[in-house]
């Protein structure tokens, strides 16, 4: 059984909006780094936002800053990514990833050696 589990992506028009989730299914979102990448194909996988679910701590990547937010449910055990103004450059396979702390760079600079868990992915579709 998968340890975390995305859901909500889907094809929408550009201006669109969509809210992907991300359930963990055996632990709760307790003190942990909990981020979200996407990967569009030809490109490596990038980061695009965390939130520090000790403190509530959240990072932006400056090219979704604005339109993305990232929460994490009252229940501890699902953290959303709410997109709104989607634009065909957000087209990708949306993963959520954790780790014991959130690196100390830019979510741009994440890499994926900084995460251990891992979803399947889910793909979001922007169509101009």
């Amino acid at each position: 059984q998968e340890l975390l589990v995305e859901s909500g992506g889907g094809s929408v028009e550009a201006g669109g909006s969509l809210r992907l989730s991300c359930t963990a299914s055996r632990v709760t979102y307790s003190g942990v780094c909990v981020a979200w990448f996407r990967q569009a194909p030809g490109k490596e996988r990038e980061g695009v936002s965390s939130i520090d679910t000790g403190t509530g701590s959240t990072d932006y990547a400056d090219s979704v800053k604005g339109r993305f937010t990232i929460s994490l449910d009252n229940d501890m055990k699902t953290v959303y990514l709410q997109m709104i103004g989607l634009k065909p450059g957000d087209a990708a396979v949306y993963y959520c990833a954790t780790s014991f702390d959130c690196p100390a760079v830019r979510p741009e600079a994440y890499t994926t050696a900084d995460f251990r868990y891992w979803g399947q992915g889910t793909q979001v579709t922007v169509s101009s």
